[in-house]
């Protein structure tokens, strides 16, 4: 008798969203396996934010959102964080009046108070620049460092599925490279990352798969090891791939 695959992780299927009247995305389907790394690719405009936050319950939605074996889709935004998907937003959203170390504690709200000083290090072991600044107002720290602040809050709950909205953007190159790096070792920890990016040859050297977003529709899905994917990708976007 054949070994049935796994249930994916997230399990998304017939999305629909959007804003008021305002239809964004219809029919969306989209698989994210235990410790993968998918992006989710696309022209501006074409849903992709939309697309996390509705996911995470930040927007109403309809359809079917499986998460870790359990329907979420109608779980409220703490109930989708407390399953363990958690959605770092774009645009480093810390408080700035607060301290680093502050910034985390709150992130982790409710936690333990044993495990909360636990993982707010953890999280911090991911970014030395910032655990240096532990005492320091976020307000002070560069556009870089608050984004690596943003992802840490996401770290404390140790989520088994990080969504990332445009980690890289207002970024130099090297801060980039430092926070995507991040991504790449929760994966080998086993926590699966769904990025949001317009860096996109970055994006697909580290991610496992892809799926292209046009038009509020997903049009592709592939393996990030296919030899002519951002021939597809293109192709994708203008309404010519299949």
């Amino acid at each position: 008798m054949p070994i049935s695959a796994p249930e994916p992780l997230l399990q998304v299927s017939g999305l629909a969203a959007g804003y008021g009247k305002i239809i964004v995305l219809e029919g969306v389907d989209l698989t994210i396996g235990a410790g993968e790394i998918v992006a989710l690719l696309g022209p501006n405009g074409a849903g992709k934010t939309t697309l996390l936050k509705a996911v995470s319950g930040l927007l109403p939605r309809t359809g079917k959102v499986r998460f870790g074996g359990r329907d979420i889709s109608t779980a409220s935004p703490r109930e989708t964080v407390n399953a363990g998907l958690v959605h770092v937003v774009e645009g480093h959203r810390v408080f700035t009046s607060l301290t680093v170390f502050d910034n985390l504690l709150l992130a982790g709200y409710g936690l333990d108070r044993n495990a909360l000083a636990i993982q707010v290090d953890e999280a911090l072991a991911f970014f030395p620049e910032i655990a240096a600044k532990r005492a320091d107002k976020a307000g002070s720290l560069s556009g870089g460092q608050q984004q690596m602040l943003a992802v840490a809050q996401g770290l404390v709950r140790r989520p088994r599925l990080l969504m990332l909205d445009e980690p890289s953007a207002g970024l130099s190159p090297v801060l980039v490279d430092r926070v995507l790096s991040a991504a790449a070792r929760l994966r080998d920890a086993g926590t699966a990352v769904l990025l949001v990016e317009q860096l996109i040859e970055k994006a697909l050297a580290l991610a496992d798969r892809v799926y292209a977003l046009a038009r509020g529709s997903i049009v592709l899905e592939a393996s990030t090891k296919e030899a002519d994917l951002p021939a597809r990708l293109e192709r994708a976007y203008f309404g010519q791939d299949h």
